[in-house]
């Protein structure tokens, strides 16, 4: 046992204080939990696909390729790596010492449980319609969740993730054999895609933002608006960005990929 801990203590020293600190804020983050609700949402948009483009729909052996490439600890393992690497040579503290606090516990909670509570189409729905409702009015909160997006730019940043991300697909779909595109014809089908993507976009992270930040009152939305447009606040975000882009790109492009397969296996 003493030679266990003495080896531990040696690695403990030897690994750098920022790599350390970036598994403390994933932690603090919930980064798992994240993932797991990612999970979820990539299993019901694997069934989603599955009854848009393969001929026999949903099944046993596309449930399973589904699972495969929604791995909780492979997507996870993906994430903390780049985040830790983005955020090399930050400093971090701040952002510790903030979600250490009541209203940055809070605001976790709050994040993970809209999160998880929009994989129901019902309550995606009615946060909608509640951000429609609200959608051009003087509304106090809405200006605040304006602010906030503005500060992380939530909008132009998932844009551009979402339309690499349905990049990625059709490469996979393209190298799988699925259907001959040429690269010029790719980008131009993704880009015209990108008004539509523009729309939901916007829509669900402002209805997301509001359900989330519902509990909270103006001067703990104020400082949490403070602390993104930080020096540390403004690395965090986009290490985020960049992690989970990162992600998405690897788990689309395995998407687009199974499909082919499975187009392929049906032809034969």
């Amino acid at each position: 046992m003493t030679k266990f801990l003495l080896a531990f203590g040696a690695f403990t020293l030897a690994t750098p204080v920022w790599a350390t600190q970036a598994q403390d804020l994933s932690d603090a983050l919930r980064m798992s939990e994240v993932i797991a609700i990612m999970q979820e949402e990539g299993l019901a948009y694997g069934n989603v696909l599955a009854t848009e483009m393969l001929p026999s729909g949903p099944n046993d052996a596309w449930a399973k390729t589904v699972e495969q490439i929604y791995d909780a600890d492979t997507m996870l393992t993906s994430v903390n790596a780049a985040f830790e690497a983005a955020l090399e040579g930050e400093d971090i503290g701040p952002l510790l010492e903030f979600y250490a606090t009541d209203t940055g516990t809070q605001i976790i909670d709050l994040e993970l449980e809209a999160r998880a509570a929009m994989v129901d189409e019902d309550v995606e729905e009615s946060a909608r319609e509640v951000y429609r409702g609200l959608d051009g009015t003087d509304d106090t909160r809405l200006a605040q969740i304006s602010e906030f997006i503005a500060a992380n730019d939530l909008i132009e940043s998932n844009i551009a993730g979402g339309l690499n991300a349905t990049l990625q697909f059709y490469v996979g779909l393209n190298d799988g054999g699925a259907f001959q595109m040429t690269e010029s014809e790719i980008l131009s089908d993704v880009w015209a895609q990108e008004p539509d993507v523009r729309l939901d976009t916007r829509e669900w992270v402002y209805a997301y933002l509001l359900l989330a930040y519902g509990p909270l009152d103006d001067d703990q939305l104020d400082g949490y608006i403070e602390m993104s447009q930080s020096p540390a606040g403004q690395a965090m975000n986009q290490a985020l960005f960049k992690a989970f882009n990162g992600m998405y790109d690897t788990l689309s492009y395995a998407m687009g990929r199974a499909i082919a397969d499975h187009l392929m296996a049906m032809d034969l």
